[in-house]
């Protein structure tokens, strides 16, 4: 549904270092994908790529098959990927959580009967939908970009990038929106998120890693978290799944590469003490 080709792009024309520089890449409908790097990689100025916040200085971003440079298509691009960002309180603008998943329906001229269908849709998919009288100041962080996310469902995309969406919160929060997004892709919608968090990551079904501009390294989370050096030299750690894996292998006790999450170390460690 998405598609980025050899795309380059600098904040100053005048400077010889590109933030994205030559990414090409292409996003499934349902599929999950996890962007990982460095801070200064490129990850957030390829996200905003996605839905025209900013347009390539050379390549091509086709959503949809519709060109994000072209003007007349922005309105429609808009409505098929929504972005949700690190701090909810600047996506938050209403005073009730309801009226604020409303907004974005409203400013579209979307008639009032299906707003009403759409916004109790769209709370109760993203998890919020018993706060929906309650003052969005008086929510959790977790809560707050729940709220958020409801905003942008309230639209319909068909893909939801969220640009570190669950930076600012507690382990609960994170596990809240993590839910909210687990639940999103199996309703059909895209996902992509750009994480530090790399357990977060071992939920993709696909992870990207960024490094100066460009994506050096592409797989399931297996394959990317297996190689635990390669991804220490672009300045990033594994799952702790992952770490305890390796510390048992340098030990002597065999652990198969593909160990990056709890549950699975777990059934790993059950399996070795019965045998």
């Amino acid at each position: 549904m998405l598609r980025v080709q050899e795309v380059k792009f600098r904040y100053d024309p005048d400077q010889p270092r590109y933030a994205v520089d030559g990414v090409s890449m292409d996003l499934h409908r349902g599929e999950f994908v996890a962007v990982l790097g460095a801070n200064g990689c490129g990850k957030s100025t390829l996200a905003k790529h996605l839905n025209a916040i900013l347009l390539p200085e050379t390549g091509t971003v086709l959503v949809e098959d519709m060109d994000t440079r072209n003007e007349e298509h922005l309105y429609d691009i808009r409505q098929k990927v929504g972005m949700v960002f690190q701090n909810p309180d600047n996506q938050i603008v209403a005073t009730i959580v309801e009226e604020d998943v409303a907004f974005a329906p409203e400013n579209l001229g979307v008639p009032p009967a299906e707003i009403r269908t759409r916004i109790d849709e769209a709370m109760k998919l993203a998890g919020i939908y018993e706060k929906r009288d309650a003052a969005p100041y008086k929510l959790s962080g977790g809560q707050k970009q729940r709220v958020a996310i409801a905003g942008v469902i309230a639209m319909r995309p068909d893909c939801l990038v969220l640009d570190e969406a669950t930076a600012m919160l507690d382990p609960h929060g994170r596990a809240q929106v993590m839910r909210t997004i687990r639940q999103l892709r199996e309703a059909g919608i895209t996902i992509v998120s750009i994480t530090h968090y790399m357990e977060e990551a071992a939920q993709a079904d696909r992870v990207l890693v960024m490094s100066r501009g460009r994506i050096v390294m592409e797989g399931t989370p297996e394959q990317v978290f297996s190689q635990t050096e390669r991804l220490h030299s672009y300045h990033l750690d594994v799952p702790q799944a992952a770490e305890l894996r390796d510390e048992l292998v340098k030990a002597g006790i065999p652990m198969p590469e593909n160990v990056i999450t709890p549950d699975r170390c777990a059934e790993e460690l059950f399996q070795l003490l019965k045998d």
